[in-house]
């Protein structure tokens, strides 16, 4: 970080000031007021006028364990929020048209302190002694059946599908009544102290001004304060990640609810079906470069299910992250901060991570060393979800197209390739400190997109045929056997949100 930017007040932080309402912000004051509302003054600036992308509806398990620490009831939330649960993603025609695998939340088999259970499948299937790797984890075959209850222990492992409209304003009702102030108003200009180029001030359109002494930016892509006012540049990787466009609408359900997102890849992006309690969400992700927005939307109709129940959403983006995510006396978070398209569900974790990471660091007065690894942390997450993403496209087998010929071809990120290097090369993966993605999801993908290891690790060879049999059969009926057991998905719906309210 440049010198100019340690050039800090060193004044306490009283004032808390959130530019934008929507999932980020009322996320944001929800935490901040619960925690440390008695402490600090906190004011929310939104105007109903301006609309919010609010298309995010699948999430991942931290969002289960962040409304635990946040002390929100589930049953309420799910009513709230027309929620169901999520176990996985189901990716169609990504390896190639027509293939199709899943990546489940939770672990598979059971693990030797030197070799994941990669490496014991790895031999079964060199013996023929091993099923579909998705046999042995759990989630995947609750989902395969579309089954789910909560087990003791967090024996099941789940996220959540919910409207994020919704989302926003359930989250508005805790920060509220913890003491966070809403103002309405359209932000007009943002002002600075002339001494060391933080932020002063918000001046909306009425002429109220708001003053702060740490402001968060939840202005979506506009980036008001980060990048408008303060001019933090930003890192596109829209050279690792095409897609730059969108298009989203909500559908009538037309039959239970699946425990899962269904992302299918198409010609030029993928798809994404997202079914909550009586609804559908849908979008399509695509390149601008490999597919005009009327290609897109003629093949995004012809796969809807359902009568359509809101208008269509035509949404663009750059893919990238800001140079800083804090920045003198500004944290962006959400869409101002970065945006990694959706296929993984990161969006409104990266939201939480940001808050979380905040929450942990939360200055008494402003400092580098704060900023600084707030700023580390936060870039190596980014990073790590880029990765993981970028993966998908990275490893497949379609050449139908030029889109995905030029997945194909483009030069990786070194770190991701020393992922998939080491991967193919040995079954191994590691999992960094603090990294979002365990092994058992970089397992999945890349044996879904057909990275399969030239070899397995040695301790795997212990084992005779008869063992190593016995083994895999316990972990395939411990995850047939826990999954039969539980009601179906919307049996358990129906018993846990009987009176959710009708959209």
């Amino acid at each position: 970080m440049t010198r100019d930017a340690l050039d800090l007040p060193d004044t306490p932080v009283r004032r808390v000031v959130i530019a934008g309402g929507g999932t980020a912000g009322w996320m944001a004051a929800a935490a901040i007021s619960k925690l440390l509302g008695r402490q600090l003054q906190i004011t929310l600036v939104e105007s109903e006028q301006i609309g919010t992308v609010g298309v995010g509806e699948a999430t991942i398990p931290p969002l289960v364990t962040f409304h635990r620490l946040m002390e929100i009831d589930e049953r309420e939330f799910m009513a709230a929020t027309q929620g169901a649960i999520k176990l996985g993603i189901l990716f169609e025609n990504w390896r190639d048209i027509g293939h199709r695998y899943f990546h489940s939340f939770g672990t598979t088999g059971r693990d030797h302190w030197t070799a994941g259970f990669q490496h014991f499948w790895l031999r079964g299937r060199e013996r023929g002694l091993a099923s579909d790797y998705a046999d042995y984890n759990v989630e995947s075959v609750a989902a395969r059946e579309k089954r789910f209850a909560h087990l003791p222990k967090m024996g099941m492992n789940y996220a959540y599908h919910f409207d994020a409209s919704l989302y926003g304003k359930f989250m508005r009702q805790i920060a509220e009544r913890h003491g966070t102030q809403r103002v309405e108003g359209k932000i007009a200009e943002v002002l600075l102290h002339e001494d060391t180029g933080c932020i002063r001030s918000l001046r909306l359109e009425s002429g109220d001004v708001i003053e702060g002494d740490l402001f968060i930016d939840c202005t979506g892509f506009r980036a008001l304060l980060i990048d408008k006012a303060l001019g933090v540049g930003f890192e596109d990787w829209s050279h690792w990640l095409f897609n730059d466009s969108a298009q989203a609408v909500q559908t009538a359900a037309v039959g239970d609810a699946a425990p899962y997102t269904s992302a299918i890849a198409e010609e030029a992006g993928w798809q994404w079906r997202i079914p909550l309690q009586r609804r559908v969400g849908n979008g399509i992700v695509y390149s601008s470069r490999h597919l005009d927005d009327g290609r897109a939307r003629e093949i995004f109709e012809s796969s809807l299910r359902g009568e359509q129940t809101s208008r269509m959403l035509q949404i663009r983006f750059r893919p990238g992250r800001r140079e800083y995510s804090w920045y003198r006396n500004c944290i962006a978070l959400g869409l101002a901060g970065s945006f990694i398209e959706p296929l993984e569900s990161t969006t409104i974790h990266l939201i939480q991570r940001g808050i979380t990471r905040l929450m942990q660091c939360f200055p008494k007065v402003l400092t580098a060393v704060d900023i600084e690894e707030y700023n580390r942390q936060m870039a190596e997450e980014l990073v790590h979800v880029r990765d993981f993403v970028v993966l998908h496209y990275a490893l497949t087998d379609r050449r139908d197209t030029a889109y995905w010929r030029a997945c194909q071809e483009m030069a990786l990120p070194p770190s991701l390739q020393h992922r998939i290097d080491l991967f193919r090369e040995t079954g191994i993966v590691f999992h960094q400190p603090n990294e979002l993605f365990a092994e058992n999801s970089w397992i999945q993908v890349m044996m879904g997109q057909g990275n399969m290891p030239r070899r397995h690790h040695p301790t795997a060879d212990l084992m005779g045929d008869e063992e190593l049999a016995r083994f895999l059969n316990a972990a395939r009926e411990h995850a047939t056997r826990t999954a039969a057991a539980l009601p179906s998905h919307q049996a358990y719906l129906d018993r846990w949100c009987p009176t959710a309210p009708t959209p």
